[in-house]
Parts: structure tokens; sequence; C-alpha cells
């Protein structure tokens, strides 16, 4: 029998996913948080995994559950569902090992074509993100916002506000020093050579920064 684990902390999604998948046949184990969720992979193996992002403390906690998954080469698949249609976090969450992404918004047979789908190792992207993500994932400078920290997207973010760099210390409770190292250091990996560069890429791509 096909075990599927759902990992997300709101009782009527998990409610509402496990009825839906049981009438696959499958067998359903639940968990409210990724620690939770990493200890059922752990234990019971699942043949799938089908995760939420955003979890209470962290927004994007479930990319670390991805994450150390892919890293354990287990064989449990993972698939994503999240409200997050942003497709910066969707191609962040496709690195960390995901080989599926669903909107919580989609109908409920995308959801189940996904399941069918990721359970027999074939990719699946919400139809509805699928241009945005590959146009993202063609263009280098933007696929290197995937690899970004919080902080430093929270940086571009407030550049692209028209923050001097005393503010954005301020801001983020950091020294002014440390925002200097941190642009410096973007400036670098984005391949820019000024801060202004670095501050029109803020900007043209603010949307994507959150």
């Amino acid at each position: 029998m096909t075990t599927i684990l759902i990992v997300d902390d709101h009782p009527i999604v998990l409610q509402g996913c496990r009825r839906l998948l049981e009438e696959t046949g499958a067998e359903i184990r639940v968990a409210a948080s990724p620690a939770a969720g990493y200890r059922v992979v752990l234990r019971h193996r699942p043949d799938l995994a089908v995760i939420d992002l955003a979890f209470p403390g962290r927004d994007l906690a479930g990319l670390a559950l991805l994450r150390r998954i892919a890293e354990r080469r287990l064989a449990t698949r993972t698939l994503v569902f999240s409200m997050h249609a942003d497709p910066v976090v969707i191609a962040r969450a496709l690195e960390c090992g995901a080989l599926g992404y669903v909107l919580k918004d989609a109908p409920a047979d995308d959801l189940l074509r996904a399941v069918e789908r990721v359970q027999a190792g074939r990719p699946y992207l919400d139809p509805s993100i699928a241009a945005e993500v590959a146009l993202l994932r063609r263009d280098p400078r933007r696929t290197a916002l995937w690899q970004l920290s919080v902080r430093e997207r929270r940086i571009l973010a407030l550049l692209a506000e028209g923050r001097t760099y005393a503010a954005i210390a301020r801001d983020l409770s950091v020294s002014y020093k440390t925002v200097t190292n941190a642009c410096a250091a973007l400036r670098q990996r984005l391949g820019l050579g000024t801060l202004t560069e670095l501050t029109h890429f803020a900007v043209q791509h603010a949307r994507d920064l959150g």
C-alpha cells in the first residue's frame, strides 16, 4: 500500500487532504511541523510527502525539510502544497528537492494529478505558475535570488525602496558595516559593479523579493 505523509500546521488542511488522499487507497500519516514530519519520514519512510512551506515562527521552514530529505537520499518523493505563488519561492523549493508544486487554491483534481505524477517519479508544476518559473530559470541573475538568505533578500527589498545603508542598518538592527559588506557580497554574486546597479536590480526584481 502506498504511504503518504502530509506536513501542514492547519488542521482543516490536514483533514481535507487526508480525506481526499485516503480516497486513492493510500495509507495517510500527518505531521503538524517540519521537525515532526522529518521524524515520520525517518521512521516510516513514506512513499510521498506532501509538504507546506509556511509554519509559525519561520515562514519558509518547509524548505529545510525538503532539503533534509533530499540530502539523506531517501526514497520519499516530495510534493509542495502551498499558498506561495512567488516563482522565486517555487524555484527554491524545486532546488531543495521537491519534485512537484501545487498551489492551495488549485482544484482538488490538480492535487490528485500531482500526487499521481510525483508518486510515479515524474515532475509536476502547477500550470498557473509554470511559465513564470520557466522564465525565472532562464535569467541567471534572477535565478541567483533563490540562493539568497532572508537577510540578503530583505536588504535588496529595502534598497528597492530607496533606503540608505544607515537606514537599512537601523531597520535590521545590524551595524552599518554589516550592511556595506552584505551589499558588496551581493554585487559580486550578481555580477554588478556599483551600488547604483545593485539598486536598479533590486527595483527591477522587487516583486520577487517578497
